[in-house]
């Protein structure tokens, strides 16, 4: 069994202040994919560049304090790409891709943290420019190689991956036009959300991000917007997903899930 984990960090340094390095001495995952790391490569080396036993490789942001996104590891990669290409997004650390290629297989694990578009219409439209420019990268990815895409997405696609929906229509992270992108991204590619894969009619209990706003957590006024996306090869031997909620690392909550392979 291969265990991987996708968490948002807001921050790697709150996180490990919070206690995220034990938990993961206790759950022991082979990799876990993480974003909103919040530092430069100073912050982490010697620090926070080994989580638990696991190598860190990062995308950084060229802006202080923003973004970047990290992934894990207990296997040796047999190659690290940082970017996606992206003339815009790539300056802010959005995409780290291992891959771990033998004669026989091509296989990546990916942490893809996707903009916010919630700070106004600048944001969103960055949001939009994003995803026009991911989706013909992952579906030409898609032809060459297995993979899973762990990622913050922001977007909320169904009814039942928020608490509020009715009230969220017109608000980033579940517009039509967000979810319409990741019904066609799901639908056209053959990719598959995992988690709904395993967990199909789950609703208050699928949420991963929660806001600080109105004792959201308290009273689970939450959203799902952490993801596993998987090529349907790899999506077939996924066996259990988790959403673990006992102690509070982040705003999001650890999403892990457990697939009947090895690298």
């Amino acid at each position: 069994m291969f265990k991987l984990t996708s968490l948002n960090l807001n921050g790697i340094r709150s996180a490990a202040s919070k206690g995220v390095e034990g938990w993961l001495h206790k759950t022991q995952p082979d990799c876990i994919c993480v974003q909103e790391v919040k530092a430069q490569a100073a912050d982490v080396q010697g620090k926070h560049d080994v989580l638990a036993g696991l190598k860190g490789h990062f995308h950084f942001a060229e802006k202080k304090g923003y973004s970047g996104v990290g992934a894990f590891t207990k296997h040796e990669p047999s190659d690290v790409i940082v970017g996606f290409g992206s003339g815009e997004f790539d300056a802010e650390g959005r995409y780290v891709e291992l891959r771990f290629d033998t004669p026989a297989r091509k296989l990546s694990i990916i942490s893809c943290y996707f903009p916010s578009g919630s700070s106004g219409e600048e944001r969103q439209a960055a949001k939009f420019r994003f995803l026009d420019e991911f989706d013909p990268y992952l579906i030409a990815l898609k032809k060459n190689r297995e993979f899973v895409l762990c990622g913050d997405i922001n977007i909320a696609h169904q009814q039942q991956d928020l608490k509020n929906w009715k009230g969220n229509q017109k608000n980033s992270g579940f517009l039509p036009e967000e979810r319409a992108w990741m019904t066609k991204l799901l639908s056209e590619t053959g990719l598959v959300d995992v988690y709904r894969r395993l967990q199909p009619d789950t609703t208050d209990a699928c949420y991963t991000w929660w806001s600080n706003r109105g004792q959201a957590y308290a009273k689970n006024v939450g959203w799902r917007l952490d993801y596993q996306i998987a090529t349907a090869g790899l999506a077939r031997t996924a066996r259990t997903a988790d959403i673990y909620k006992a102690a509070r690392f982040s705003d999001h909550a650890p999403l892990t899930i457990q697939y009947e392979w090895l690298l």
